[in-house]
């Protein structure tokens, strides 16, 4: 019996091949990587990820998972806010575990001041085989990164196993506009301006234009919420930003 295909932008391939293809997208953009998510959402994607991380409501002693965290955009801020809450109750330091499928992706991060969040620990891995043991973390987060993942209910269904009863899952992730003149104007950007941008600032045009067929295909808020109820996860819901550009979506593990 044949394999279901895998997505890959607006193509369908064969899911053995996916995790190659996407490795080959993030190693070629991952030193442009921060520059171009500032220069693609005008800088507002920092709004978003010191939202997510206020939500994560990182506490001292715990461990937290910043799965996809490439460069460690969201793993910093939860480091952060980690710091301030132990200066005011006391305890033991966070952890920030980033684990990302992408070795340069991870190199990249690293390079970034690493003395600066010494809660941050850094690997290489897979978001469907986490080499965490089981009930492992009290919360767990994946900014912009679950899309690219060749089995979305393998993943979350990772995320569950890795958390405690009662811990914490967040994801950030590009939606669908609510309003047809949002999702017009954003396919327009989205389709003409990005994929020129990554030509001229990162000399690659087919990276960035999969980026933006990865998030078409990607599913809408209430069937991505179904995905994360059905990994069981309770609670579900998440928050639309800039009228659905992007959502933030939340559950608790049972």
């Amino acid at each position: 019996m044949t394999a279901p295909a895998a997505t890959f932008g607006d193509l369908d391939v064969d899911p053995a091949d996916k995790p190659r293809l996407v490795r080959g997208v993030f190693d070629r953009v991952a030193a442009r990587y921060d520059l171009m998510n500032d220069l693609m959402s005008g800088g507002v994607h920092r709004l978003w990820k010191d939202a997510t991380a206020a939500r994560l409501n990182p506490q001292p002693g715990e461990t937290i998972v910043d799965c996809a965290g490439g460069t460690g955009d969201v793993a910093r801020r939860a480091a952060r806010l980690a710091r301030a809450a132990r200066a005011r109750r006391g305890g033991d330091p966070a952890r920030v575990l980033v684990i990302d499928y992408n070795a340069e992706m991870i190199a990249a991060g690293r390079a970034r001041d690493p003395a600066a969040d010494p809660e941050i620990m850094w690997s290489v891995g897979d978001a469907q085989r986490l080499p965490l043991r089981s009930a492992a973390a009290d919360a767990y987060v994946i900014a912009f990164g679950i899309r690219n993942v060749t089995d979305v209910a393998a993943s979350l269904a990772e995320a569950r196993r890795v958390l405690k009863p009662g811990g914490r899952f967040l994801c950030l992730e590009f939606s669908r506009p609510t309003a047809s003149a949002v999702r017009a104007a954003y396919d327009a950007w989205s389709f003409r301006a990005i994929p020129a941008m990554g030509e001229r600032v990162a000399n690659d045009r087919a990276a960035y234009r999969y980026l933006v067929e990865s998030i078409r295909r990607f599913p809408d808020q209430p069937s991505f919420a179904g995905l994360i109820g059905e990994a069981g996860f309770r609670q579900v819901g998440w928050t639309d930003f800039a009228g659905g550009v992007a959502a933030l979506h939340h559950g608790w593990a049972v």
